[in-house]
């Protein structure tokens, strides 16, 4: 297999970059996609802390925006982290990254993605960078990142698409669970916040007449009561892990954010809560497995059996801890001021039914998350095969016109 060395600056058309400055936000708009959005275990930017811009901003402060198919790459804090634009494209990029135009005579758009999502090209990124407090990659050293292009064009488009089309599978499959959450959360709401849980004759029980009584929070269904969420559940403190421990085995590991890697230990047999305690304090997440937390984070030990754990994990979402949380430097979640929170009880009987109903769709969502993680696996450990010619592809050497 025969390759060719092109710097990474030849390989574009065009780059827009949006002066590296701040620019005027508003509470409403077209979503303002920052760094944090773009991450290399996602296909297209995510929409997470987002800012936004007027559509006055949109048309004339910046100096371009992206395209669908372009990539988005980041040249500063995380250099080399990069997403591809969907279609159509429904935000704009803030300072600290670039819109890349593919040129492509010179490669297929779809294999230069894979190619720099790749973990050798990663590694030679970082080597790159400048900056000690900062990383960064300035687009006026694109040229100093050399790449090594297939020379057959049908391998490309080979690599590119198997690439794309894994990618975009595995994002599917994470919509259709974030579907399947939000319909055991409305189910949530409908049952303990709306009070319309089936009634003995299966019918919506407020709005048909079930009896309501007076309580601290407000009227509440007969045989419901007013407690605290100490008087439900013990918040634990998770346990220290270096970060050269995070990455290896098959346990999941759990910071304040999420799942950030994967242990051969467990701390905590699952199905669990994650509640983040520092950098990110009250954020929320569950774990169908076993799992490591780590010091900035609590995790859940419910007081009545773990028959209520998917009654707690929507009940502590709802309880909106993240505002609890102190305003330093380091902002943390003071355990104590959390039990404190009173939230509303429902019967023993009540709790069981929800139980029985929410474990279906969580059972779906571990399933999914499960393919997921076999497609990442099997993505990220045939690429490096692919690129190198270790597994040999039966293209033709003939070039197609169609990219």
């Amino acid at each position: 297999m025969g390759f060719r060395k092109v710097p990474f600056r030849d390989l574009l058309s065009s780059i827009v970059d949006n002066r590296g400055k701040t620019c005027p936000t508003s509470e409403k708009g077209i979503p303002l996609i920052a760094t944090n959005c773009i991450r290399n275990d996602f296909l297209f930017p995510v929409h997470e802390k987002v800012r936004y811009v007027s559509y006055e901003t949109h048309k004339t402060w910046f100096r371009g925006h992206p395209e669908p198919n372009d990539l988005v790459f980041v040249t500063k804090g995380t250099p080399g982290k990069v997403c591809m634009a969907p279609d159509p494209v429904r935000f704009c990029i803030a300072q600290d990254m670039v819109s890349l135009r593919i040129d492509r005579e010179k490669v297929y758009p779809r294999f230069l993605f894979a190619l720099l999502r790749s973990e050798r090209v990663q590694k030679v990124i970082e080597q790159l960078h400048v900056g000690s407090l900062i990383p960064h990659f300035k687009k006026g050293d694109f040229d100093k990142l050399i790449l090594e292009i297939p020379t057959n064009r049908t391998l490309q488009i080979f690599i590119g698409d198997f690439y794309y089309y894994v990618s975009y599978l595995i994002e599917v499959i994470r919509r259709i669970n974030k579907t399947l959450e939000e319909i055991a959360r409305a189910i949530f709401k409908h049952w303990f916040i709306d009070f319309e849980f089936p009634n003995e004759n299966g019918e919506p029980y407020k709005s048909s007449g079930g009896e309501m009584i007076d309580s601290p929070l407000g009227p509440i269904p007969k045989g419901w009561r007013i407690g605290r969420i100490e008087d439900v559940c013990e918040f634990s403190y998770g346990k220290a892990l270096k970060a050269d421990k995070r990455i290896q085995g098959r346990i999941p590991v759990y910071g304040s954010n999420g799942q950030i890697g994967w242990h051969n230990e467990r701390l905590v047999s699952g199905p669990g809560i994650i509640v983040g305690r520092k950098g990110n304090p009250g954020l929320i997440h569950w774990s169908e497995e076993d799992f490591f937390p780590i010091d900035t984070t609590f995790y859940v030990v419910p007081r009545v059996g773990k028959s209520i754990m998917h009654f707690l994990y929507f009940a502590l979402k709802h309880a909106d801890l993240p505002r609890l949380s102190a305003d330093s430097a380091v902002p943390g979640l003071n355990r104590n001021i959390a039990y404190m929170q009173q939230l509303v009880i429902p019967t023993e009987q009540l709790l069981r039914d929800f139980e029985n109903r929410i474990s279906i769709i969580f059972d779906l969502l571990q399933t999914n998350s499960w393919q997921n993680q076999s497609l990442s696996e099997l993505r990220d450990s045939l690429l490096p095969k692919l690129m190198s010619g270790e597994i040999r592809v039966p293209v033709s050497e003939k070039e197609v016109d169609q990219f």
